[in-house]
């Protein structure tokens, strides 16, 4: 087969697809194609082309606009340039849209469920939101984020999804080439930055401003390691915490489990629940997470830990949960631990999912072991970006 990469083409967008692209049709072949929203014609310029059956491209030029699209706000938001964004150029509402018929089709065709879905916004602005970044310093020491599917980095002047202020150190010095930098702004609005660079063959992190970062939901302020797993929009974590305590509803006395816990943030709402009585059994694999989370919920003894991967450590826990809470990684939790949760006989499952296609396979696990899809909410955690972040309730 020819390789079409660096062809143009003319195309008529269709749907939506996973991933932040749209897809087209031509000569028999898929084209993924990013820049462009459904409903639009186009001329779009192949920059992938691996043979089979599809390839990819991206939109250089709109010749049939949808009333959805507007101007990006960044303006590296465009082909070629930064690949942090995937969304710039279409209205929040239309964003919200395109997400959630990446949920539903995600549904469909690997659950087999049709399920209406609407993706809520979070508090806040779609801009200046992010407050944890990685950047990568480019071969002129500039700080930047890579291009779509590239190692090509892009230097950054500033970044409007990002907490203002957050970058503003980091982006005016330079860097050793390859040098990766974390930032996180916390709860406190405080600023906290780490640099990650090879050196001699030997992965470094080194602190360079903070360290510990504070954080407030579920009406408790936490501390931890600022480069540690936390919620990316500020209003994430306090939204998701609500929805957890509604939908465990675990009884007072009872035994509940959090699988892939983190620092402990759903672990404090299902202690809450069960109180001074029952049991909440936390496992995270991160000894850092763990540390923190023990140190965080000191004064709920009704808290116990298990520092272990997932699907290593579930065999071994003790009694029957009322109800069980994860948030397993990008992945999903995976067929195995579906099925030992299911013969762990919960009467709820509450399954918070950064990614759609992991979510469907694993709500059709659970399904194969009895548990059906009861609600579904979904939030729009990463505006202007393609990622999703939906919380489902499974019963028995």
């Amino acid at each position: 087969m020819t390789d079409w990469t660096g062809r143009t083409l003319e195309l008529e967008v269709g749907p939506v697809a996973h991933g932040g692209h749209c897809v087209s049709r031509v000569d028999g072949r898929v084209v993924f194609v990013r820049h462009a929203l459904p409903g639009e014609v186009v001329r779009a310029e192949v920059t992938e082309d691996k043979g089979g059956s599809f390839c990819r491209a991206e939109a250089v030029e709109v010749l049939r606009a949808v009333p959805e699209r507007v101007p990006p706000p960044c303006p590296l938001a465009v082909p070629g340039r930064c690949g942090g964004c995937d969304w710039q150029h279409a209205t929040p509402e239309f964003q919200r849209e395109l997400k959630a018929r990446v949920v539903a089709e995600q549904l469909q065709r690997l659950a087999g469920l049709e399920w209406p879905v609407e993706v809520e916004a979070l508090p806040g602005d779609v801009l200046g939101w992010r407050s944890r970044v990685r950047l990568v310093a480019g071969r002129d020491g500039r700080a930047g984020l890579r291009a779509h599917r590239s190692h090509r980095v892009v230097a950054l002047e500033k970044c409007p999804i990002t907490v203002p202020g957050a970058l503003d150190a980091v982006l005016e010095r330079r860097w050793r080439p390859g040098t990766e930098i974390e930032v996180t702004s916390d709860g406190d609005g405080r600023v906290h930055t780490r640099e990650l660079a090879t050196v001699r063959g030997k992965r470094r992190a080194r602190q360079l401003t903070g360290g510990e970062a504070v954080q407030h939901a579920a009406g408790r302020d936490w501390r931890l390691q600022a480069h540690g797993f936390w919620q990316v929009h500020p209003a994430a974590a306090e939204t998701f915490a609500g929805v957890v305590r509604e939908w465990a509803a675990a009884p007072a006395g009872a035994l509940a489990w959090d699988l892939y816990a983190g620092v402990g943030l759903f672990a404090s709402v299902l202690a809450g629940q069960v109180g001074p009585s029952g049991q909440v059994v936390a496992v995270e694999s991160g000894h850092r997470a763990v540390s923190d989370g023990e140190r965080n919920l000191a004064d709920l003894p009704q808290v116990s830990w298990r520092a272990g991967r997932t699907e290593e450590v579930l065999p071994s826990l003790p009694g029957q949960p009322e109800v069980v809470v994860l948030d397993p990684p990008r992945s999903g939790a995976g067929r195995a631990v579906a099925g030992a949760l299911a013969a762990a006989s919960p009467a709820r499952v509450v399954y918070v999912a950064c990614d759609p296609a992991a979510l469907a396979r694993d709500v059709a696990f659970f399904g194969e072991a009895g548990y059906r899809l009861e609600r579904l909410r979904a939030f729009d955690a990463f505006p202007m970006t393609h990622h999703v972040e939906c919380i489902a309730l499974l019963t028995r």
